[in-house]
């Protein structure tokens, strides 16, 4: 297994056809923002897609971004877009996503990393603490986690 970066790779149209597989709406939205080249535009140029594969088999993604659906501008970097495939959950495949995007944060400098998700009891099994609760970009209320780096 390893983690590749939608932005560094070459057949960028296969691992998106891959990501529009997810049978989950916000993984349909980051597959239209890829699809529509927005992705950047909305939460910022530096963002990347970190994608967790075993050869062309895509398991598990999540975004690594300046912002989120959370528009506090003080609080970044965002990981965002958080998808496991069914058949690959309950391995803690997460897990390895979300260590490698805090040593990509920390390699950038950053000392905190944030999550905006509506679950509890998953980010809190790798190391995640509830921040606080901050309207979303539809003025829902949605749970914020940090980690210190």
């Amino acid at each position: 297994m390893e983690i590749i970066n939608y932005f560094d790779v070459d057949d960028k149209i296969f691992w998106k056809e891959e990501i529009g597989k997810s049978d989950w709406g916000a993984g349909q939205y980051l597959y239209r923002l890829l699809n529509n080249n927005q992705l950047l535009d909305l939460c910022g140029n530096s963002t990347k897609v970190l994608m967790l594969v075993e050869g062309k088999t895509l398991i598990s993604f999540c975004t690594l971004a300046e912002q989120d659906d959370v528009r506090d501008t003080s609080l970044t970097p965002w990981i965002g877009f958080v998808y496991t495939f069914p058949e690959f959950r309950g391995h803690r495949y997460l897990g390895k996503l979300l260590e490698y995007a805090k040593n990509v944060a920390a390699s950038e400098g950053a000392t905190h990393i944030y999550i905006s998700t509506n679950h509890i009891g998953l980010y809190e099994k790798y190391g995640y603490s509830f921040y606080k609760l901050m309207k979303d970009d539809e003025n829902q209320d949605s749970r914020v986690y940090k980690i210190n780096l």
